[in-house]
């Protein structure tokens, strides 16, 4: 009886992570694609039939990607140019891939050696998969037919700017899939179907349990269960490492920014003239002492040292103290850092209520020197401003929805809700509001903690109408902030926060590090 292995290599969410370092402390690291070229290279020495994949968020997310769009964007796009580099057989587009517009997207899928797969992002016009291809073919030199079929989490438009996804239709992810997995098993009859979807997982892959409001955003459970005809389901989207089997599913996730990778291995049997599963596994691998392949180094040299140069830049000096030492003492009393970044908003927008995020947990604030480093290791996406006409109603069931942050652990303590850290962190869904005043009583149940809101001291009318800025990603309702989709837009501002901020600093070279409390969390 003939036999045969295929070992597939994937990578997803690398988040623009070309070289090993940390940018925002300067610190080299075990991740970026340089060091997954190298294990790739090894690889490809030691096993006959090798497919290797992405599954999106590719060409966004560190101070170096933020430096090419800059200054750079009619050169390569340098994610592409090292995976053309890798030899990756496909990618599937991400929902970051949006992030810096549809030009830079669009120039990067012209760039690739390699199709971008998304079944479910279709023409508007022509209802076909915008970016070309729904799924890719690989035959093997035994004649083993391999089917990949990209697609992408259809909540995107929950995130993005409406111009960067203009004439875009994203259909549901779960129903493309069935689609086209059923095309592919009477059309092409491939001995292997792969899903690579960026999206993750909306349940407990063991006990089925749901692990997140049903939105949509993630179906990675459901496809599993209620589609027939997928061998391996790569997943992605929520940074999370796993692997498992639901319904003879092999499923993986394989973290992020290119810390690590995922390894799948199958076996097949040849029963007279059809191959046929016979076995497959997942593992998930990190990046730990595998050397930078020096051709993707040299490569990135004159971006990197470009970088460099950008990100030592002083932008702007700080009289005071806006350090950062416990994020969740900054979630819940103001800090300088925080009032810093309301008043860029307002500043850039005209108003006077303002909403934001300490966006992760790493964030530091600034020392007495900003440089751009320090800019973008605290504001770490390219977020724009947009100003919303809301009304009191809306903006009182805002702060409802972000008091559900906090809970009373079992020592009585105020600590934070496990849904904002687990399976993703997701930090940056907490707000903080300037312009209004505001209490939050966690021993109140989840949707009557806000005990009183004030502007200028008088009670918010439910009834009046207040012009807020908020970043994009919330404006079109990220986070599950409903209240916010579909208000009405009095302003736009397309520079991103990044470049605000040191408009800021230019305008005012020293900034005072003041906070000036207008809220409180109690219990």
């Amino acid at each position: 009886m003939d036999t045969a292995n295929l070992t597939i290599l994937y990578t997803s969410d690398v988040h623009g992570n070309a070289l090993p370092i940390i940018y925002g402390s300067n610190q080299p690291a075990d991740t970026g694609l340089a060091k997954y070229a190298s294990l790739v290279k090894k690889t490809k020495e030691q096993t006959d039939n090798l497919l290797i994949l992405d599954n999106g968020d590719l060409i966004q997310g560190t101070p170096l990607m933020t430096h090419f769009v800059k200054q750079h964007k009619t050169e390569e796009n340098p994610m592409i140019g090292i995976m053309n580099r890798i030899g990756i057989e496909a990618s599937v587009i991400g929902n970051h891939e949006f992030n810096f517009g549809k030009q830079i997207l669009e120039n990067a899928v012209k760039e690739s050696n390699f199709p971008w797969l998304s079944a479910n992002t279709l023409d508007q016009t022509t209802n076909q998969p915008y970016f070309g291809q729904p799924y890719h073919i690989k035959k093997l030199d035994n004649g083993i037919k391999v089917a990949v079929i990209g697609v992408t989490t259809h909540y995107i438009p929950n995130w993005e700017s409406p111009e960067h996804i203009e004439g875009i239709n994203f259909q549901d992810a779960l129903t493309s899939l069935q689609k086209w997995v059923n095309h592919l098993h009477q059309i092409q009859k491939p001995d292997l179907l792969i899903a690579s979807y960026h999206g993750g997982f909306e349940r407990d892959i063991e006990s089925g349990e749901p692990t997140e409001v049903l939105t949509g955003e993630n179906q990675g459970y459901q496809m599993c269960q209620e589609i027939d005809g997928i061998d391996v389901l790569l997943t992605g989207h929520q940074h999370r490492t796993l692997t498992g089997i639901i319904n003879n599913v092999l499923v993986i996730q394989p973290g992020f920014n290119a810390q690590g990778y995922g390894q799948i291995e199958i076996e097949f049997s040849k029963d007279q003239d059809n191959w046929h599963i016979t076995k497959k596994s997942a593992r998930l691998l990190d990046l730990e002492g595998v050397p930078a392949d020096s051709e993707i180094v040299e490569y990135m040299a004159m971006l990197e040292n470009s970088t460099q140069q950008w990100l030592d830049q002083p932008i702007g000096y700080v009289d005071g103290d806006m350090t950062i030492e416990n994020p969740l003492q900054v979630r819940m009393n103001k800090h300088p850092f925080i009032e810093f970044i309301q008043q860029v908003q307002m500043a850039a927008t005209g108003v006077d209520i303002s909403v934001t995020s300490l966006l992760n947990n790493k964030s530091t604030g600034f020392g007495p020197v900003v440089t751009m480093r320090d800019i973008v290791a605290n504001y770490m996406y390219p977020n724009t401003l947009v100003v919303l006409k809301l009304s009191g109603a809306d903006i009182f069931a805002a702060l409802e929805k972000t008091a559900s942050y906090f809970i009373l652990n079992e020592f009585g303590e105020i600590d934070v809700n496990p849904s904002f850290s687990q399976p993703k962190p997701q930090h940056y869904n907490y707000d903080m509001w300037e312009g209004i005043e505001y209490n939050i009583n966690v021993r109140n149940p989840v949707g009557s903690r806000i005990e009183y809101v004030t502007k200028d001291g008088i009670p918010l009318d439910l009834d009046g109408v207040y012009p807020v800025v908020l970043n994009n990603y919330r404006a079109n309702g990220g986070g599950n902030y409903h209240m916010f989709k579909n208000k009405p837009i009095v302003k736009e501002v397309q520079q991103d926060t990044v470049e605000l901020i040191r408009w800021y600093f230019e305008q005012h070279p020293t900034v005072k590090a003041n906070a000036t409390k207008n809220f409180e969390v109690k219990k």
